[in-house]
């Protein structure tokens, strides 16, 4: 057939397979069209030889650009647009000219070749905003220019908290801005909370556990004017304090002591690392310290058991033991370090880069493996063995699931087209995204000898008073566990696509404080804890719910539900005494039979803890990433695959079915209804005063316990119960009380 009349069938063609018209090829259309069809077709058959990043560019023909393809090789230009017939990429990939047959081995698909054909008659669309693979990093583009003006990435600005004039003079600098704020909008902002409101929202923000009712009553009766201060600063020097922030920070990194897939097999002395974690926070260890850690301690000078433990970091993902490409398997773990690393300490989704540049945010394919190659140096883990495990210097028999190095000859990293291993392109140095401007790398391998000194590099520059987005990442999520939303919303997506702050400069202000004041976490949570816009109540004025409905401008307290470990926490301590041992191995709850069927081996990798071990907190339960414990997981436990930043809250049937039905709660019920006979005397109503007071952490009205009274002699009366039975009832009943499951 005359090479005319094969184009004309590749014309015709290109409409019937391409599912695209010549002239819907253009436009919007027609750069969708090119970075679904076009341009993977041209990573995965031209680049190799046609490319910046190819060994050896074939017939001096680059096609990784449009003005380069425009420009062609040493036979001409490769696409006329508009002109198929014209193109000479048309007449190799179609095998028309036998001395001109590209790829050489194989020959494209007719769909394939129909679409390049297309494509170059529409016009051969070709986003300038795309920087393909392999490219030069001096390439600017729209993206990149946005991304200079963009807010997270302009360094963190020095802001003075504004006068506000009312009746007072804010004492916290917080309580400028936000007054400012509202006072701009016109909008009044709601009432101070009363105490005992005030003392279990406090309780559950910073222990996650609900006060005693004498914890209660004393604050209550305390008029000192340091009363709340004092308060704070006893809640933060609390041991609970580090066991419910600590969950906080596990959701973040992906925190399970097993590999997940079919076996999910045990990994070993995972619990240390979140021990680790726990004794971090109880000492108010220097968050720059912390990052420092847990991406490189045992780089560090001065580095311990606690920072080797604190390595765990690495390990704590999903782990595939059998993969079916080992190689695939090797970059799928090296993303997930890298994509928690980018995500938890920086607030930037980098992940999205593996395969080509970032459609969203100015990081290019290249920023990514130049961070890969920080990491790349990473022992592969093994789930237990030499690689895994490192033994502690306090203890002869003690190890660590840890972090170590192949030696300390790194492996030449390279671009990876497509995100695959088998397609190598540039090869990469370790140096930090372009778009931050940040110093270059400087790698000095540690006097040790184990390692290359990478790692700490890089902790090093994310820990730099100078990084424009490490402070203001973690100040935002301190903000959001307080008020149930960061000051900006999307708390690990501080790109393009995540939603900016509604008080920038309350933002900036609370990074450069936090830095100065030696990245101290607990003087963070004392400073937003004891500002009036923390205090305030959760009702508001018609007019102040108008004008700000979603509370952007924090005119008012955001109620919320308990999350998933502090309402079965909460149930083990109003009902009885709890187990407050702290530390070590994972506890095993009990789950029903009926859960553990659901395992392809029944019951397999999961065992039957003591009573008394079961009364522990949540935060000790063993996390088994294919058999999570029901109690916690009707309630939106974090899933463990992957870091989670913002836990959902749901309302659904199955919550209530499990607490009027399910094992643990009737059991507590059964714990309260002995408590409240023990503490309640010896007359009904004593004891439901007692349950009422333990449960709402107030003392309930008259009206309240004459219903709760009533209540206890109609299931005696109506329903046949013992006297027993029937208070372990209104017990059960008390625990499923709206005031206990939700924070005013």
């Amino acid at each position: 057939m005359p090479p005319s009349s094969r184009l004309s069938l590749l014309l015709s063609a290109a409409t019937a397979v391409s599912g695209l018209s010549v002239e819907g090829a253009g436009g919007a259309s027609g750069v969708e069209f090119f970075e679904k069809r076009i341009r993977p077709l041209l990573v995965d058959s031209c680049f190799k030889c046609h490319s910046e990043s190819a060994d050896k560019v074939k017939g001096g023909l680059l096609l990784d650009s449009r003005a380069a393809a425009l420009k062609g090789g040493d036979s001409g230009p490769a696409i006329v647009p508009g002109k198929p017939d014209q193109s000479r990429i048309v007449e190799a990939l179609g095998w028309t000219n036998p001395d001109l047959q590209m790829p050489p081995r194989k020959q494209l698909s007719p769909a394939q070749i129909a679409d390049i054909t297309a494509w170059i008659a529409a016009g051969a669309e070709w986003p300038e905003t795309s920087s393909p693979a392999g490219s030069p990093r001096s390439r600017e583009t729209s993206l990149q220019e946005k991304g200079r003006r963009h807010w997270a990435f302009q360094p963190v600005r020095t802001e003075v908290p504004p006068a506000v004039s009312n009746d007072r003079t804010p004492v916290n600098p917080i309580d400028a801005f936000i007054d400012s704020k509202l006072k701009d909008h016109g909008i009044v902002a709601s009432a101070p909370s009363d105490r005992r409101t005030l003392i279990r929202r406090v309780y559950y923000d910073v222990t996650g556990l609900p006060p005693s009712p004498e914890e209660v009553e004393a604050f209550v009766a305390d008029s000192t004017p340091l009363a709340w201060e004092n308060l704070v600063d006893q809640l933060l020097a609390s041991p609970h304090y580090g066991e419910k922030w600590a969950r906080h920070w596990l959701d973040l990194v992906r925190f399970a002591e097993t590999n997940s897939y079919e076996r999910d097999g045990v990994k070993p002395h995972a619990w240390r690392y979140r021990d680790y974690v726990i004794r971090a926070l109880n000492a108010d260890k220097p968050y720059d310290r912390f990052i420092r850690e847990q991406l490189a301690g045992d780089e560090l000078p001065d580095s311990d058991d606690d920072a080797v433990i604190a390595t765990g970091f690495y390990r704590l993902g999903i782990w595939d033991d059998e993969p079916a490409d080992r190689a695939l398997a090797t970059y799928d773990q090296l993303d997930d370090i890298v994509a928690t690393t980018g995500q938890v300490f920086l607030g930037l989704t980098v992940d999205c880069a593996r395969c080509h540049d970032h459609k969203i945010d100015p990081i290019s394919q290249r920023d990514y493996y130049s961070l890969v190659s920080f990491f790349h140096n990473v022992a592969p883990y093994h789930n237990g063995g030499e690689t895994d495990e490192i033994p502690l210097r306090s203890s002869p028999d003690g190890k660590a699931l840890a972090v170590t190095e192949s030696g300390t000859t790194p492996p030449e990293t390279h671009v990876l087209l497509r995100g695959r291993p088998e397609n190598l392109g540039d090869r990469v140095e370790p140096a930090f995204p372009l778009i931050l401007e940040p110093p270059k790398a400087e790698i000095i391998p540690p006097a040790s000898g184990r390692s290359t000194g990478r790692r700490l590099a890089l902790a090093n520059w994310i820990a730099s008073p100078e990084n424009r987005l490490t402070a203001r990442v973690i100040v935002n999520r301190v903000w959001q566990h307080h008020f149930g939303r960061g000051l900006a919303r999307t708390p690990s997506d501080f790109g393009l696509q995540g939603l900016p702050p509604t008080h920038p400069e309350l933002l900036d202000w609370l990074a450069r404080d936090f830095v100065d004041n030696g990245w101290s976490l607990k003087r963070l949570h004392r400073q937003i804890l004891t500002s009036s816009a923390y205090r305030r109540a959760s009702t508001a004025a018609e007019a102040t719910l108008k004008a700000d409905p979603s509370n952007d401008l924090f005119s008012r307290f955001e109620m919320r539900r308990l999350t998933a470990e502090e309402i079965r926490d909460s149930a083990i301590w109003v009902s009885g005494p709890p187990n407050p041992r702290m530390f070590g191995p994972g506890i095993f709850v009990n789950i029903p039979k009926e859960v553990l069927a659901g395992q392809s081996i029944p019951g397999n990798g999961w065992g039957n803890s003591p009573v008394d071990e079961q009364l522990r907190r949540s935060i000790y339960i063993h996390v088994k990433r294919s058999l999570l414990s029901p109690v916690l997981l009707g309630f939106d436990l974090a899933e463990t695959d992957r870091s989670v930043p913002v836990r959902f809250a749901t309302t659904q049937p199955t919550q209530a079915l499990g607490m009027l039905n399910g094992p643990f709660f009737n059991e507590q019920a059964e714990r309260l209804a002995s408590r409240a006979r023990s503490e309640g005397g010896s007359e009904v109503a004593g004891q439901v005063r007692r349950v009422l007071n333990l449960v709402m952490s107030r003392p309930p009205s008259n009206s309240e316990v004459t219903r709760g009274v009533r209540l206890i002699e109609s299931l005696e009366s109506n329903d046949g119960a013992s006297p027993r039975a029937a208070l372990t009832w209104f017990c059960l009943m008390a625990l499923n009380l709206n005031e206990f499951l939700y924070l005013d």
